[in-house]
């Protein structure tokens, strides 16, 4: 066992929860920290066949099905395993020791709370390491992007008055365009650098220790190329199905035709969004192919779509609130105290005027950096739940965390 990134990586132990012989009845030895919430009690979970498990208690009261409502029951069927599945604390398990917590969150299935807890206490206790990275970041696409409204799109509202040349016009236009695909590139690039030095920073809190900017980077610069052709790969899919879902209503002029295709591609791209929404987490941290990495996520979610569909697009609202009360009083004072007011508003003019733009990209940096770690946070801890729930990782991150005789039988 080591305590690389990956943990157990599904390229050298079965995959999909195929795990055999893994232990049922897990008391843990040594002096780990434990979680301060525990499961409720629920019904008892039966060992698996060959195991020499404790005689099997009477079912109390029923108060519930315990952890796991979504894909793979815990109480029921662990995973796809034949048989069944029993983790520290878990439901039915009286007498054991509560589900370690070596790190942001305790080793069992998490709830929506506890993952939005563990991304945000891993930003609070890691911060030297977390917030430098997405400051930077920030800092960089905001300096550029500033830059890009300033220029490029100042003088594109100048020549667009009555009477400008058409051909200056286009031009204005052309250069504006190659402008933001420019800011938008390197915003991408960004992006993918920060999300897999987060990844690394996040699985190393999981297991209770710290990560420094430059362990982070060494650690993931061998996947970066994969992550950028994971990425390129998701976006040219999207523009591609996007074609084939609206091209035929607009090149056939047919309104209803159009109509339909739209309503096709909003659920079917939400639908292979959080299909592949584990992608990135399980390329970095497996160290695998993109293609394995999208057969992984898609595993994953499977059966439980639904649950991170909400957890995703709720942490999306929230990291959304959150930037918005930073950056538009910040945007709105600019605009009202260096852009003219109301006339530089109605004219255009207040939102390329320096000091709206410089107030505006504080309040986009300072919210970046707050927002960017919890996205990038909350998608690692569902991964790392979701294979809790599918494979028994905490059995792995515990070895890894150093807890000593964690899940074998007997103590």
């Amino acid at each position: 066992m080591n305590d690389s990134p990956g943990w157990a990586t599904p390229g050298s132990d079965p995959s999909d929860g195929e795990r055999p012989g893994a232990p049922t009845d897990r008391p843990a030895s040594g002096d780990p920290k434990w979680s301060a919430e525990q499961p409720p009690p629920g019904q008892w979970t039966s060992p698996a066949p060959g195991q020499n498990q404790p005689p099997q208690q009477p079912q109390p009261p029923q108060q519930g099905q315990g952890w796991g409502g979504h894909g793979g029951p815990y109480g029921g069927q662990y995973g796809q395993h034949g048989g069944q599945y029993g983790y520290p604390g878990g439901p039915g398990q009286w007498g054991q020791p509560p589900a370690a917590k070596p790190g942001v969150i305790p080793l069992r299935p998490l709830g929506l709370g506890e993952i939005l807890d563990g991304a945000v206490a891993t930003m609070r206790s890691h911060w030297r390491s977390v917030l430098p990275i997405t400051l930077v970041v920030a800092t960089v696409v905001q300096v550029l992007s500033l830059l890009a409204q300033k220029y490029a799109l100042g003088d594109l509202a100048v020549s667009a008055e009555p009477g400008a040349d058409i051909d200056e016009t286009i031009n204005d236009i052309a250069v504006a365009m190659a402008a933001l695909v420019g800011v938008g590139f390197i915003a991408a690039l960004g992006g993918i650098v920060a999300t897999a030095m987060l990844t690394m920073i996040y699985s190393r809190a999981v297991l209770g220790t710290t990560s420094t900017v430059s362990a982070a980077w060494r650690e993931s610069r061998p996947q970066l190329l994969r992550l950028l052709g994971l990425t390129l790969l998701l976006a040219l899919g999207s523009i591609l199905l996007a074609a084939a879902l609206i091209l035929p209503g607009a090149l056939t002029r047919s309104p209803g035709l159009l109509v339909v295709g739209l309503l096709v591609m909003l659920p079917l791209f939400t639908w292979l969004w959080i299909k592949f929404s584990l992608a990135s987490p399980a390329l970095m941290l497996e160290r695998s192919t993109v293609f394995k990495a999208l057969g992984r996520s898609s595993k994953l979610v499977q059966g439980t779509w639904w649950r991170i569909f909400g957890i995703t697009v709720l942490t999306n609202i929230i990291t959304g609130i959150v930037s918005a009360i930073i950056v538009w009083p910040l945007t709105i004072v600019g605009m009202a105290v260096f852009g003219g007011g109301l006339a530089g508003m109605e004219d255009g003019t207040a939102s390329t005027a320096w000091g709206a733009l410089v107030l505006s990209g504080i309040g986009s940096i300072i919210a970046q950096t707050i927002v960017m770690p919890i996205l990038a946070g909350v998608t690692v801890l569902l991964y790392v739940d979701q294979r809790i729930r599918r494979e028994g990782l905490d059995l792995e991150l515990a070895r890894a965390a150093g807890i000593e005789n964690y899940g074998t039988t007997g103590g």
